[in-house]
């Protein structure tokens, strides 16, 4: 169970949602992951409130670039298409959050269904796995995500520079890495 954002700005202060729910465990669990594969159903052109309720309580870590030299990737399924859009999304999220992205699957409820579709859905998922233990394994980059990723990244310091006096534990985490 994870609750909607407040926007109290604890997290930014101290480093610790105020929200007493599930999302510390899940947040702990993208932390000590090397790959992360994010998954929704398309919900009329979106994710499932269920994984926004945790991208948005996401905002901590996203200020503090918390997934970079992370790798993740998106599936999605959808009733009727519409998953690319979605896997856009999560993508973008992703690269927002400092992780190299290694790309998506998706598939409609119909190919999942059709014995004769599902195979090449199923292979499509594995090829991503795969491709996201070699990229963990060899350490890629990809250099097509890096200006974006640095673009963001200069964002999110400018940002947390200029509340530095609020947003104690974010200003002392970058300093920390020595980003600032």
């Amino acid at each position: 169970q994870v609750g909607p954002c407040r926007a109290c700005d604890v997290c930014h202060r101290t480093g610790t949602c105020a929200i007493d729910d599930d999302f510390p465990r899940i947040r702990d669990a993208l932390m000590a992951a090397e790959g992360i594969i994010l998954a929704s159903p398309n919900y009329l052109s979106s994710v499932s409130a269920q994984l926004k309720a945790v991208m948005d309580r996401c905002c901590g870590l996203l200020h503090c670039q918390a997934f970079r030299g992370k790798y993740s990737a998106a599936v999605v399924t959808s009733g009727g298409g519409g998953e690319e859009q979605v896997q856009e999304y999560i993508l973008g999220f992703l690269r927002n959050m400092g992780s190299w992205t290694v790309g998506g699957a998706g598939a409609t409820a119909g190919t999942l269904a059709n014995a004769a579709t599902r195979p090449a859905a199923l292979q499509a998922a594995a090829k991503l796995g795969a491709e996201l233990v070699r990229a963990i394994s060899s350490g890629a980059t990809y250099p097509r995500q890096q200006a974006q990723q640095a673009a963001f990244a200069q964002r999110m310091k400018d940002l947390v520079r200029s509340r530095s006096h609020e947003w104690t534990y974010e200003a002392e985490y970058w300093q920390s890495r020595g980003w600032s």
